[in-house]
C-alpha cells in the first residue's frame, strides 16, 4: 500500500512518484491553498493542495477529511522551504482506508493537552502521538543495544518460565494462578532460573522478560508488570558483574544518542552519557546523607527522597552503590568474608532512581540456608534449589535492569507508566 516511510522521502526523490501511507494529523487552509499533514511512525509530510495544480475532487475531498482519517497519498516529491522536512507531496490521489466514525477522545496533535490516564485508557491512540512514538523508539533501541552488547561479549540469551511453584525472591507480593489441580504464582523474577541455568554450564546467560509484583503502590515509579533485562555469569564475582553492567549500561546510552537523535528532539532530551561510572559504597553515601543534614541510619534502604538527595549532593547522573547492609538485600547476596553483616550486592542509581540491581550468589548450601532463615523463609519450600548447588557449584553473580524505569529516565518522563505499552499498575488491568 505504500512506496516510502516518510522519513525515507530524501532529496533524491524530487520529481519521483511515491505513495505514503498514514493518519491525517491536521487539515490548512490558506485562500487557495489547502494542505494535510500526513503522519506515519516516522514523521509528518506535508500534503499541498493548490488550485489549478490538483484537481477540484482532490480539492474538496481534502478539505472534508477529519483529523485521523487514515488515508494512502499517492504523488511528486517536491522541494519547499515551506515544509519541515524541506519536501512536500503534490497528491495524483487520495484513497481513504479508515474512516473516524467516533469523536476521537483527545487532541493527538498534543494543542489540547490530555491527562495521562485518559491517554492510558485510549493507548492505542495515544500511540499515533509523535511523543510516544519516540519513547517506544527509544525504548527498542534500549532492548536492541542491551542484546547487542551481551552477545558481543558472548552471552546466550534464554528464556526462563513465567509461572512458578514458589517465590522466587521471598515474600509474600505474588500473583496467585489455578495451574490445573495445582496452585501456581506469576514469576516475580527470573533469579533462580538464570542461576540454574548457570549451574547447569551455560556459563554466560541473558533474558529479557516479564515479571509481576503483587505490590499495592501508587507511585509514578512502579508498576505491577514489568519487564526485566537479566544476565548472570558463571566462574565470576561481584566485580566481574559489576564491569558487565557498567559496558552494557554505556553502550546503551551510547547506542540511543547515536540511534535515536529524531526521538530525543522529539522528546526535548539532551543525552550526556558519561566515559566511566564512579562506585560509592553504601556506608559512604548513608554518611554522606548525615553530613548533610538529611537523617538515615545504617542498615535501612535508600528512600525514593534520600535516592534524590544523593543524585543532588553527588552532581553524577549515574554512579554504582556497592557494599549493602545483607539484611536489606535478597536472601542470596553473598555475604562478605571480611564482615558478613555486609554483602557484594549492587545497585545502579540514573538521574535519581535505582534502575538495575544486582549482587554475587551464594553457591554454597549450608549458608543458603541459614540466609533463608534469617529472612524468615522455610528452607524446605527452596529445596530443589538449594539441591542445585550441591552438584560442583560455581561461584557466580548476575543483575538486573528495569526497562521502563531506563526508558522513563532515558526519556525525562514523570511517570513509568508512560515507558509501558499498556501498563499494568494497581488499578489498570485494561486495555
Amino acid at each position: 500500500m505504500r512506496s516510502h516511510y516518510v522519513s525515507e522521502v530524501s532529496q533524491s526523490d524530487e520529481g519521483k512518484t511515491v505513495s505514503l501511507a498514514g493518519w491525517v494529523h491536521e487539515t490548512r487552509t490558506f485562500g487557495k491553498i489547502n494542505f494535510i499533514l500526513l503522519r506515519d511512525r516516522s514523521g509528518i509530510m506535508q500534503v499541498i493542495l493548490k488550485e489549478g495544480e490538483a484537481s477540484e475532487k482532490l480539492i474538496e475531498l481534502s478539505k472534508k477529511l477529519i483529523k485521523e482519517t487514515a488515508i494512502i497519498v499517492k504523488g511528486k516529491v517536491r522541494s519547499t522551504k515551506m515544509a519541515n522536512l524541506g519536501r512536500e507531496l503534490v497528491p495524483e490521489s487520495i484513497e481513504i482506508v479508515g474512516e473516524v466514525l467516533k469523536q476521537v477522545p483527545f487532541e493527538v496533535t498534543g494543542k489540547v493537552p490530555a491527562e495521562i490516564d485518559v491517554r492510558l485508557d485510549n493507548r492505542f491512540i495515544d500511540l499515533r502521538r509523535l511523543e510516544t512514538q519516540a519513547i517506544f523508539k527509544i525504548r527498542a533501541q534500549i532492548q536492541m543495544a542491551f542484546r547487542e552488547k551481551l552477545i558481543e561479549q558472548k552471552f546466550q540469551e534464554i528464556n526462563p518460565p513465567s509461572l512458578v511453584a514458589a517465590a522466587t525472591e521471598g515474600g509474600t507480593d505474588l500473583f496467585e494462578v489455578k495451574y490445573f489441580e495445582k496452585k501456581a504464582f506469576l514469576a516475580q523474577s527470573p533469579q533462580l532460573y538464570k542461576q540454574l541455568a548457570v549451574m547447569g554450564g551455560m556459563d554466560k546467560v541473558f533474558m529479557i522478560c516479564p515479571i509481576w509484583r503483587a505490590e499495592k503502590h501508587n507511585t509514578t515509579q512502579h508498576l505491577n508488570e514489568i519487564t526485566q533485562m537479566d544476565i548472570e555469569m558463571g566462574f565470576a564475582n561481584d566485580e566481574d558483574a559489576l564491569e558487565v553492567l557498567e559496558s552494557v549500561f554505556l553502550h546503551i546510552l551510547n547506542s540511543v544518542k547515536q540511534n535515536c537523535q529524531e526521538q530525543l528532539k522529539t522528546l526535548k532530551v539532551e543525552l550526556d552519557v558519561p566515559a566511566k561510572l564512579s562506585r560509592h559504597t553504601y556506608t559512604d553515601l548513608v554518611n554522606l546523607l548525615n553530613k548533610n543534614s538529611f537523617k538515615m541510619d545504617w542498615g535501612e534502604d535508600f528512600s525514593k527522597e534520600n535516592e534524590a538527595h544523593l543524585f543532588a549532593l553527588l552532581k553524577e547522573e549515574a554512579f554504582f552503590i556497592t557494599k549493602w547492609p545483607t539484611a536489606v538485600r535478597a536472601f542470596y547476596s553473598m555475604p562478605t568474608k571480611e564482615d558478613p553483616k555486609i554483602c557484594k550486592a549492587y545497585d545502579l542509581m540514573f538521574k535519581g532512581l535505582e534502575i538495575a540491581s544486582g549482587a554475587q550468589r551464594i553457591h554454597i548450601p549450608d549458608l543458603l540456608i541459614q540466609q533463608l532463615k534469617a529472612k524468615d523463609l522455610n528452607p524446605h519450600d527452596f529445596e530443589s534449589y538449594i539441591d542445585a548447588f550441591r552438584y560442583g557449584a560455581i561461584p557466580h553473580a548476575g543483575w538486573s535492569i528495569g526497562s521502563e524505569r531506563l526508558t522513563m529516565k532515558i526519556c525525562n518522563l514523570s511517570n513509568v507508566r508512560e515507558a509501558a505499552l499498556f501498563p499494568r499498575d494497581r488499578n489498570r488491568l485494561v486495555p
